[in-house]
């Protein structure tokens, strides 16, 4: 259920419906999600991205950030 305050202009309603319903998937997803893709080479700083997920392409491995170093799920190891 979608609910704007009364004084929304009824002009933007429908794009402020959408932006809700939007945030709303985002904190509780009903489906998986696309995984940002980059090459190893192209990995933005660990230290950006905290808590993150990505999949490293050229390697086919999925990473996620410990707020310092992009860590391989597969080994542990640091990228």
């Amino acid at each position: 259920m979608t609910v704007l305050t009364p004084d929304a202009p009824a002009s933007l309603r429908p794009v402020l419906s959408e932006i809700l319903e939007a945030l709303r998937a985002l904190r509780a997803p009903g489906a998986p999600t696309p995984v940002f893709a980059c090459a190893q080479a192209q990995l933005p700083p660990a230290a950006a991205w905290p808590r993150s997920l990505l999949l490293v392409s050229d390697l086919n491995i999925l990473a996620h950030s410990d707020g310092i170093h992009w860590i391989r799920q597969d080994t542990g190891a640091a990228l």
